[in-house]
């Protein structure tokens, strides 16, 4: 009565065919590793009452020189600021030009020439898809800078609640975002409607911006086929992001104030907000791959859902996928839209502490790391903020965790599992199933779900046996389960 260990490497795998995944974790959800063990992710909780109007294509956090602490979120046509006890105010600048909730293509009916191309046939790629309208948000001192890609335009805001967000008369327009640097200049992008052009004000002060013998005010152009989407902090120097290709911004000091240079190609960002900064780097989401930035050169990282990610996304909609940080873990995680959704409902996260990746459904848009408060939060499709990492509330989900395909017979031996031997941090929190197949092709018969004992009285046979794990009421741990096979036949 052998004892079959499933000893199944940590991480999601799923590239490729079925299986391709054999022996590994292939469809999870809401679940993560950590020091080896398989575990829920925690749950969540509405914040207070806060429920915004518009779906937030942007957030950030942070605190006053008072101590108060402040949440601001942007959405296709308003600023909104909440307070520590939840209260909302709209602060959105005057005149705003509303943007788009959705990414929009000219690909319809009667978009194109009248008899151009065949009837039928997908069209090519000859016309510009319009992205979704995204927020830049930065804290400048206790005061917040806002920027929406649609409206082009610089805004502060100097945390009256019944005043709107006013704008930077000096600062370049028809801009697509900003960013704060390490030294206090304020960078924005796009400046003046060339999508290569980066301005910068004078150090400390965002109200100058005309380059002078008596100020460190200026602007460059970038040499580069894309448009710049994108620029973070990390550590001594900035990151640029492009449509195609990553550039390092280092302050040098006058004359020059700040020099550039590319640090990679062939890794352009995906959309405006797919990008973040940590410690390990800056992170983000490319065309078909995944990339980091540690200084030195832009890497490429191995993904093992990458297949999965990239194939089941609504590609008209990528300029909504949102990057946020959840530092306690390790973790990045980018919210996309699935071929089947408008919206951003699932998810893609890495561990860049463990090295490795997980997946899942969660409809959120835009989120915030803790430190500013005590748990990340994040918002929902519908504009409510949610406390996240806190309890076992996972709405109408429930976190699981199945394997591909594991071989438990070989050639023409069949194998007979009698007794599961679980290995639990408390035993009963978690339920299995298992799938048998005799042939790889062949109709699957699901066994279970049992609850676990030790040990767990199984009946069922197969050549090849997936395994599934789930469980919604506790924070469980699941190590490497065994099971007792034995050789038998088919009847």
């Amino acid at each position: 009565m052998p004892l079959v260990p499933l000893a199944i490497p940590k991480g999601a795998y799923r590239n490729g065919t079925d299986l391709m995944s054999a022996g590994r974790w292939r469809d999870v959800d809401l679940v993560r590793w950590h020091e080896d063990s398989l575990r829920p992710v925690g749950g969540w909780r509405q914040r207070q009452s806060v429920n915004i109007s518009g779906v937030a294509r942007g957030m950030l956090a942070w605190e006053g020189n008072n101590r108060d602490r402040h949440i601001a979120i942007g959405t296709h046509n308003k600023l909104h600021t909440i307070t520590s006890n939840g209260v909302v105010s709209d602060n959105t600048p005057n005149a705003l030009t509303t943007g788009r909730v959705d990414a929009t293509a000219a690909t319809a009916y009667g978009s194109g020439l009248y008899g151009q191309e065949t009837f039928g046939t997908p069209r090519q790629d000859s016309s510009n898809i319009l992205p979704a309208t995204t927020w830049s948000l930065e804290n400048w001192g206790q005061y917040l800078l806002a920027m929406s890609s649609d409206d082009g335009k610089l805004y502060e805001w100097q945390l009256s609640a019944s005043t709107d967000a006013a704008l930077l008369s000096n600062a370049p327009t028809s801009c697509t975002g900003f960013m704060v640097t390490e030294e206090r200049f304020v960078v924005c992008f796009g400046a003046g409607g060339d999508p290569r052009k980066v301005q910068w004000s004078d150090q400390e002060n965002n109200n100058l911006w005309t380059a002078a013998a008596t100020n460190q005010a200026g602007d460059l152009n970038i040499q580069t086929n894309g448009t710049i989407l994108k620029g973070l902090r990390t550590r001594g120097q900035s990151l640029i992001l492009t449509t195609e290709d990553a550039h390092a911004m280092t302050f040098q000091g006058l004359p020059f104030v700040f020099g550039i240079e590319r640090v990679g190609t062939s890794c352009g960002l995906i959309a405006a907000n797919a990008a973040v900064s940590v410690d390990a780097g800056v992170f983000w989401m490319g065309q078909r791959s995944f990339h980091v930035y540690a200084g030195g050169a832009v890497q490429t990282l191995p993904c093992e859902v990458g297949d999965y990610v990239f194939s089941d996304m609504n590609a008209d909609q990528r300029s909504k996928v949102s990057a946020v940080v959840n530092s306690e873990w390790n973790e990045i995680w980018w919210f996309y839209p699935s071929n089947n959704s408008t919206e951003c409902d699932r998810y893609v996260a890495y561990d860049y502490a463990e090295n490795v990746w997980l997946t899942g459904n969660l409809a959120r848009t835009a989120g915030v790391d803790r430190g500013v408060f005590r748990q990340p939060m994040y918002i929902g499709t519908t504009g409510v903020l949610y406390e996240h990492e806190t309890g076992t509330n996972y709405d109408t989900s429930t976190p699981f965790a199945e394997t591909g395909p594991i071989s438990i017979g070989n050639g023409d031996n069949v194998m007979q599992i009698v007794e599961m031997i679980p290995d639990e941090k408390t035993q009963g929190d978690v339920t299995a199933k298992f799938k048998t197949r005799f042939y790889p092709n062949a109709a699957e018969t699901t066994h279970g779900p049992f609850n676990m004992s030790n040990p767990t009285s199984v009946r069922f046979q197969g050549r090849q046996v997936r395994m599934r794990v789930e469980g919604s009421s506790a924070d469980w741990r699941v190590g490497i389960m065994r099971l007792d096979a034995r050789a038998g036949g088919r009847r």
